[in-house]
């Protein structure tokens, strides 16, 4: 039976198997999907995640929970040989191991893009993971708590300062959810006021959201503004060494803005773990696929080899990518997927491949509690249905009717009962307060040091029984000779 090899669990990795799943008979192939996380996030949530508005493991989909067809291994690809068709699984415990394979598909997804600008490395968070999203919420409330015990001032505007780098989907999304969030959470913290919170994006390019039309991405401009929020455009972030952030803008001018959270949505790559595979790449590191997404190089079809999402150059047909190769988002990396599961089964079949081709159907993005907009072609939509729209397309597009229901539940809840507002900030410490009040054993007092003298051994007696034996008390060495006496003087009695 042949084995197929998905390297990498998240959009296309989940799909792939999935619907592999689907579509092999019994017995005709296995598949073994490999990711260092059991689980697959739902990226367009993380900013509802990072808000309140949704619980961070609502957001996320198991492995194992859903394939139940599929070898999952929780652990690293660290290398694939192609040539040999071996591929080096390394697990967070354990040896390391060669994994054997027939065929192979390469969805090892996307990382956070970041230049070398001082103090980003230390002090930034970016917007990949569940994990991200969920420690910018307990960050926030947890700012909150400390700043309302403080007096006006530089300290509490630190705390209470939010500065964002990227204008693209997730930085808007993130920022206009966080900005939501906060001014709902100051009716519960009456010493502060709305003028108290600040917030900051930071956009290189001279406009935000290149996915929709100028006009909308003018109106989302403005409704920040109305809300508190000030958008930096053509400006550059040149440092944020200690949490001061310095601003260049294209004319040369520097302004300084100090923030306890400063959030890096400034693109993606595709993962650097591609690096050591022998697959081709080009110029931007992702792997060369045709558009049936077999891999290939300049000699043509690598048989045996597939890609799909972040981690693969697809070709656009439609002529709409950009570069001529889709853009790397969640509307493409499924519906690859779905297609390359398709392909490789026909593929096992001896069956024809058809070609990926999908024509953009818009973008929509959630700006907060009843705030939204959507763009398809020149008809766009702003405001309560927008918002509407997302929360719907989103809904149904989240992986399983397990998974929609929690999420939904979630909504509904947050309507009636508003949003959780407790921070769990000490989770990522979570021994402390048990270490803070353990008992431990008491350092043992060390005795006094016998006189050298004393240390040696009689003669005749055995090496070692000079001192007292383990967990005897030390004898007071200096009248030894008067017990000896006594001794003998009872004996001779």
């Amino acid at each position: 039976m042949p084995k197929i090899l998905v390297v990498g669990g998240g959009y296309a990795g989940f799909y792939t198997a999935w619907k592999l799943e689907k579509h092999l008979r019994q017995g005709e192939a296995e598949v073994v999907m490999v990711d260092p996380l059991p689980y697959m996030t739902y990226q367009p949530f993380l900013p509802e995640v990072a808000a309140g508005s949704i619980e961070p493991r609502h957001a996320i989909v198991s492995h194992r929970r859903h394939l139940k067809k599929t070898r999952v291994v929780t652990a690293k690809v660290t290398k694939v040989d192609h040539a040999t068709k071996t591929a080096t699984i390394t697990p967070a415990e354990g040896e390391a191991w060669e994994e054997s394979y027939d065929q192979i598909v390469m969805t090892a997804g996307a990382v956070s893009r970041t230049f070398p600008i001082p103090g980003v490395a230390d002090e930034a968070i970016g917007l990949k993971t569940i994990e991200e999203a969920a420690a910018i919420r307990d960050k926030i409330l947890t700012n909150f708590h400390k700043a309302a015990n403080l007096p006006a001032g530089p300290e509490r505007d630190r705390l209470l300062t939010v500065v964002v780098v990227g204008g693209g989907f997730a930085g808007i999304e993130v920022f206009a959810e966080l900005r939501s969030f906060v001014t709902d959470l100051l009716k519960s913290y009456p010493q502060l006021s709305f003028d108290d919170t600040h917030f900051h994006l930071v956009e290189a390019m001279g406009r935000i959201m290149p996915e929709v039309s100028l006009e909308t991405s003018h109106w989302v401009l403005k409704n920040l503004a109305q809300r508190g929020a000030t958008v930096h455009l053509e400006t550059q972030l040149a440092s944020a060494v200690g949490g001061v952030c310095e601003l260049k803008t294209t004319d040369g001018a520097i302004e300084k803005i100090e923030s306890d959270l400063i959030i890096w949505t400034a693109g993606v790559m595709a993962n650097p773990m591609v690096k050591g595979t022998d697959f081709p790449l080009e110029q931007r590191g992702r792997i060369r696929v045709q558009p049936d997404l077999r891999v290939v190089d300049d000699n043509g079809v690598i048989a045996d080899a597939w890609a799909c999402g972040d981690v693969a150059a697809v070709p656009d047909l439609t002529g709409g990518g950009v570069g001529g190769f889709c853009v790397p988002n969640a509307q493409h990396a499924v519906r690859q997927a779905k297609q390359l599961a398709k392909n490789l089964v026909g593929t096992l079949r001896g069956e024809a491949t058809n070609d990926y081709k999908h024509e953009n159907l818009g973008a929509v993005a959630g700006l907060g509690l009843g705030i939204g907009v959507f763009q398809s072609g020149k008809f766009a939509m702003k405001g309560f249905l927008a918002w509407g729209a997302h929360r719907g397309y989103h809904g149904m597009a989240m992986p399983s009717w397990e998974r929609k229901w929690r999420v939904i539940g979630d909504w509904v809840g947050g309507f009636f009962l508003g949003r959780d507002i407790a921070s769990l900030d000490d989770r990522e410490t979570p021994r402390a307060a048990f270490e803070a009040f353990a008992s431990r054993p008491k350092p043992a007092a060390e005795a006094p040091a016998a006189p050298a003298a004393a240390q040696a051994p009689a003669e005749g007696q055995p090496a070692g029984t000079a001192g007292p034996a383990y967990g005897e008390p030390a004898k007071d060495v200096s009248n030894d000779a008067e017990p000896v006496k006594a001794e003998a003087s009872a004996d001779a009695k």
